[in-house]
């Protein structure tokens, strides 16, 4: 019995995708994953329905790396309806309690410097997070109110942009696990006024260049533009992908000899020249500098294997 066919093509990288409002970041995924007709994907980090901005989605080899853009830290621009709150934080809730706003700037000011720096976050009940293997929002919708550790979270910059009568907008910049949504919330209780987010747009996840996110309408159009001309789809579209190691680009880097690496890929720790003294690295292999995948510095300074990219054999018609 021969090898079965796969269902699309074996591409590998990262789009930075610009989701647009009302969509879930599942959806958009699926219809990345059909465009570019690739065996897998993956994204790094969902987005709310109501958000926009940037959703790196991971295609191929490029999955088992995502982890290191959801421990990255993210960038926002968000704009918070004053005196209302609503049961999920955000306007696609249900309004629960209206009152007055009558703070001052002062107040304000001092509010808003209350989230900067290193924080304890509560999560809300209407967040992707598990409590006894279903996420937490499963447990809201349903009226039940389980028990949520708060969580460290770092504010390393919270910029106010502008206050105009109910609305104030402003630009934060956070570590990973931060809830925007919360902090609103918790903000406008902290303001006596309550609060929930009228507008969010993830404006940069890491260090990826803003500049080269895509929305899914243009990936549409040059689909079809493919189509049309009658080109196969990868000499369209594969460009725009960054490379699959982009998500582990933080991590300093170890080039190995190809003699070392085909030892590694064995599961064996290996001795490179070079090496950091712990931690996780990124491995290249050869003159080409060829990325292979992730490694971890062992207890004698050897680079052991952590995660490896699969490299598919060719697949002969016969």
């Amino acid at each position: 019995m021969g090898r079965p066919r796969r269902r699309g093509r074996d591409i590998h990288g990262v789009l930075l995708l610009d989701k647009q409002q009302g969509a879930s970041s599942n959806d958009v995924l699926q219809k990345v994953k059909r465009i570019f007709n690739a065996n897998k994907a993956g994204h790094t980090g969902a987005l709310d329905p109501l958000a926009t901005g940037m959703l790196p989605i991971c295609l191929g080899e490029a999955t088992k790396f995502s982890q290191y853009l959801l421990d990255s830290d993210k960038r926002y621009r968000v704009i918070a309806r004053l005196g209302q709150r609503t049961d999920t934080s955000d306007a696609d809730g249900n309004l629960i309690e209206t009152r007055p706003i009558a703070f001052s700037a002062d107040a304000l000011n001092q509010a808003l410097d209350s989230f900067r720096g290193t924080t304890l976050q509560v999560p809300s009940m209407y967040s992707a997070l598990k409590y006894q293997g279903r996420p937490l929002y499963e447990y809201a919708r349903q009226g039940v109110v389980v028990p949520r550790e708060a969580r460290e979270i770092t504010v390393y910059e919270l910029q106010f942009i502008r206050w105009e009568a109910e609305e104030l907008e402003l630009e934060i910049h956070c570590s990973k696990g931060t809830y925007i949504r919360t902090i609103i919330d918790d903000l406008g209780e902290k303001l006596g006024c309550g609060a929930h987010v009228s507008f969010l747009r993830r404006l940069q996840v890491a260090t990826y260049p803003v500049e080269q996110m895509v929305t899914l309408e243009r990936l549409q159009q040059l689909q079809a533009q493919a189509e049309e001309a009658g080109r196969p789809i990868g000499e369209v579209l594969d460009s725009l992908l960054l490379p699959m190691d982009s998500p582990a680009q933080a991590f300093p880097v170890v080039n190995l000899s190809a003699v070392a690496a085909g030892y590694l890929k064995l599961g064996q720790p290996v001795r490179a020249p070079g090496v950091p003294s712990s931690g996780l690295v990124r491995i290249t292999e050869g003159d080409a500098h060829k990325f292979i995948g992730m490694g971890e510095i062992d207890a004698e300074g050897r680079v052991a294997p952590r995660r490896l990219v699969v490299e598919m054999p060719a697949v002969i018609d016969v």
